[in-house]
């Protein structure tokens, strides 16, 4: 499974705002300035997001946008269901083979579990060791 722009992107501002949780509206301009990312598209993106209660929208010349609920209740799992639908690697319904739907299944599952195991907070605090092996896969 690869994730497109839009899930990273949203990602980037769900981030965005649960860096600035409890502080007020953040606009997207200043997301795409700080990102270097297309307002334009961001303006896309956030939709969806608000549609589905992750975000709420404050109008006004100090408006913008905030979290709907904490950034510990917000997992990665939801943000990228969002923007890029059900979260499979592949069509695994239509596999014929037992054990490569089987496969298939527990990858998604695997996917699913960190996902939905990681929330916002968890992204925002993150302290990189230094160690680049840690998600490294050697073929």
């Amino acid at each position: 499974m690869k994730i497109s722009t839009k899930g990273r992107y949203g990602l980037t501002i769900m981030m965005e705002l649960a860096h600035r949780f409890g502080e007020g509206p953040t606009s997207l301009r200043s997301i795409a300035q700080r990102h270097d990312l297309s307002e334009h598209y961001l303006e896309q993106l956030i939709a969806p997001l608000r549609n589905a209660g992750l975000v709420k929208s404050i109008r006004g010349a100090y408006g913008g946008y905030v979290l709907a609920k904490q950034p510990d209740e917000i997992s990665a799992g939801d943000v990228i269901r969002v923007l890029e639908g059900p979260i499979s690697p592949v069509e695994f319904a239509e596999e014929e083979d037992a054990a490569k739907r089987y496969l298939w299944l527990r990858i998604r599952d695997s996917i699913s579990s960190v996902l939905d195991t990681t929330s916002l907070h968890d992204l925002i605090t993150y302290q990189d060791d230094g160690r680049t092996d840690n998600y490294m896969f050697y073929i």
